[in-house]
């Protein structure tokens, strides 16, 4: 059998391609397709599963549709999601990583896939920032291009970016966001957002938010469960002045897939949270 390439590329879930060495379909028939090639795949393709961490082979058969085969997974991550949870991590076609990874930026508006109820909840069905405001041809700023302008618009999670005469335009930033920062915004009492995420490493970490306006309290659940309770550090006084700062701790008692979920109340925009591991336990230090 002639030795399988393995590439990995993203359309709108994470998936890996893998063909022979030639780039063609392997030519041998096998009696096994669950363990070997079929000389009528084109190519197989590998889903990412949330809830395993690995990628389900779908054969793409000339003529034949598509079959799945279960029990292999390609680089298998634990996972410590609720089997009920039906939403996956956001990909797009600049945003190709699949889960957002802690340590690391968790970056707000990339939220998972699966719609309301699922993968967040909103009280309005508008995305009051890309499929509102941002229609605007005033708000289509020529340092950003459609793809901010218009981000996520037909879901209902308000998401804008931010801009040059409304987040650089005056000295009042306590820490200045980056040009065209996505952001969640026009929050209300009681909303959430839900992230898969890959914890590398088990532990305590600190947090640090990227945020304008209201010193609210906000929250944390890892798995279903409660987590954190935290606090933004000072008031802003605008919805377009940001400020940077530590929020609280988290801890995560083991690596791999978790389902954290962010609830939030009215008067904050949020850009992104940096997760710094503190303290490499695997039992909460409190």
């Amino acid at each position: 059998m002639k030795t399988i390439r393995v590439k990995s590329i993203f359309t709108l879930l994470p998936v890996l391609t893998v063909l022979n060495a030639s780039g063609q379909p392997p030519t041998a028939a096998k009696k096994s397709p669950a363990k070997h090639f079929n000389p009528s795949v084109v190519s197989e393709t590998y889903p990412f599963n949330a809830q395993t961490g690995g990628f389900t082979p779908i054969f793409n058969r000339p003529n034949l549709g598509k079959w799945a085969r279960n029990g292999i997974d390609q680089n298998p991550i634990k996972s410590s999601i609720p089997d009920i949870y039906k939403g996956h991590p956001f990909v797009d076609s600049t945003h190709r990583a699949g889960p957002q990874v802690i340590p690391g930026k968790l970056e707000c508006a990339f939220y998972d896939m699966g719609g309301e109820g699922v993968a967040y909840h909103d009280f309005e069905t508008e995305n009051r920032g890309s499929d509102g405001l941002n229609l605007a041809t005033s708000h289509q700023r020529p340092h950003a291009t459609p793809y901010e302008w218009a981000f996520r618009k037909k879901e209902a999670v308000d998401v804008s970016y931010t801009k040059d005469f409304a987040d650089f335009n005056h000295l009042n930033n306590y820490y200045t966001p980056k040009v065209n920062q996505l952001y969640v915004g026009w929050t209300e009492d009681n909303e959430w957002l839900n992230y898969t995420v890959n914890v590398k490493v088990a532990g305590k970490y600190k947090i640090d938010a990227l945020y304008a306006n209201h010193d609210s309290n906000i929250s944390f659940d890892i798995n279903q469960k409660p987590a954190t309770a935290c606090k933004l550090p000072l008031n802003t006084g605008n919805f377009h002045h940001w400020n940077k700062g530590e929020i609280g701790t988290i801890f995560f008692s083991e690596p791999g897939l978790h389902l954290l979920t962010f609830h939030y109340n009215k008067g904050n925009n949020f850009a992104y949270f940096e997760f710094t591991l503190v303290d490499k336990k695997t039992q909460d230090p409190k």
